[in-house]
C-alpha cells in the first residue's frame, strides 16, 4: 500500500496545531524521562558507591568521583526542575515551590547522607524478613522491592518539595521495572519490608508506620471519589509493625489499622482493626475471621 507521506505530515501539523505540542523552543518545556533515567542512576551511584555504575572504584578515587557525581546531579536535577516549574506555571500561572530549582536540587544531595541511613534500616528489614536473602549486598543489587523504595524515597523528598511532574515520573519509571507502584506523596516510615512486591500498590494518601512488611499484590487503595476530594485522605493508614499478606486489598481514608496487626492474604477490607488484631479468610473463602490478641 503506497502512503502519502506529504499527506500524514499534513494532518500531523494539523493536529499539533490543535491539540498542542510540547518541547519546543517556542513552546513550554517538560522534563525528560530519559534525564530522570540518567539522574536515578546517577543518585544510586551516589547512594551505593561501587554498586552501580560501569566502572570499578577504587577508595583513593571516592572523593573525586563522588565530587563529580554531586555536580552533575545538582545541575541536571536543577534543569529538569526548572522545566517542570515552566510547565506549571504555563498550566496554573504559578507554582507552589518556595525554593528555586538549584536550591532544591542542592537541598536533595545534601539530604543523601540521611537518605542512606534511612535505606540501610530498610535493607536490613527486608534481609531479616526474607530467609531467601543471602546478604544487604544481593538486596542492594538484586531485590525489586528495594529498588522500589529507594526511588520512592527520593521521589517523595522532591514532592514534599512540592515539584510537580518529576516525582511521579520517578515512580513510574521503578513501576514499569519492577510492577511496584507507590505515589511519591505515600507517608511510609522507617524500616519497611517489600517481600517480591510485584503488583503492590501504595496510593497517594496512604500513611505507613514503621516495621512494616508487605507482599505481593496489595493495595492500599482508595474508593472512587471526584477531584474536588483529591485532597482529603483518600487511603488507608497503617500502624507500626503491620504484616499484609499477598493480594490483600485494604481501601478508603477512614480505614486504619492499628499497631502489630496480621492481615490475611486475599482479604477485602475497608474497616479499621484495633491494635494486635488478625484478620484472614476461611478454609473454605467464605468468611472473614477476626482475632484480637491480648497483651500478655
Amino acid at each position: 500500500m503506497d502512503i502519502d507521506r506529504q499527506a500524514c505530515i499534513d494532518n500531523l501539523m494539523t493536529s499539533y496545531t490543535e491539540l498542542g505540542v510540547v518541547n519546543l523552543a517556542d513552546g513550554h518545556l517538560v522534563p525528560s524521562r530519559q534525564r530522570i533515567v540518567d539522574i536515578l542512576n546517577s543518585v544510586k551511584e551516589l547512594l551505593f558507591p561501587g554498586f552501580f555504575g560501569m566502572g570499578e572504584l577504587s577508595s583513593s578515587d571516592l572523593s573525586t568521583v563522588t565530587g563529580k557525581r554531586v555536580v552533575s546531579i545538582v545541575e541536571s536535577l536543577s534543569e529538569e526542575i526548572e522545566k517542570s516549574f515552566e510547565w506549571l506555571k504555563q498550566e496554573e500561572g504559578q507554582h507552589g515551590a518556595t525554593l528555586t530549582a538549584l536550591e532544591i536540587a542542592t537541598e536533595f544531595v545534601a539530604f543523601i547522607p540521611e537518605l542512606r541511613k534511612t535505606l540501610k534500616i530498610d535493607a536490613q528489614a527486608i534481609y531479616d524478613g526474607d530467609p531467601a536473602a543471602k546478604g544487604i549486598t544481593e538486596i542492594i543489587l538484586a531485590y525489586p522491592g528495594f529498588q522500589a523504595i529507594i526511588v520512592y524515597r527520593v521521589a517523595h523528598f522532591l514532592y514534599k518539595k512540592n515539584v510537580p511532574l518529576i516525582p511521579r515520573l520517578m515512580t513510574e519509571i521503578v513501576h514499569s521495572e519492577t510492577g511496584i507502584d507507590i505515589h511519591p506523596g505515600a507517608t511510609i516510615g522507617q524500616s519497611f519490608c517489600i517481600d517480591h512486591g510485584t503488583g503492590i500498590v501504595i496510593g497517594e494518601t496512604a500513611v505507613i508506620g514503621d516495621h512494616v512488611k508487605l507482599y505481593q499484590g496489595v493495595t492500599l487503595g482508595a474508593f472512587s471519589v471526584s477531584k474536588k476530594d483529591a485532597t482529603a485522605r483518600r487511603h488507608p493508614k497503617l500502624g507500626d509493625h503491620v504484616t499484609v499478606y499477598a493480594r490483600s486489598t485494604i481501601l478508603g481514608g477512614e480505614t486504619d489499622i492499628g499497631d502489630h496487626c496480621v492481615i490475611g492474604g486475599n482479604v477485602w477490607l475497608v474497616e479499621s482493626l484495633p491494635t494486635k488484631s488478625t484478620i484472614y479468610l476461611s478454609s473454605d473463602y467464605r468468611q472473614i475471621v477476626k482475632k484480637q490478641r491480648s497483651d500478655s
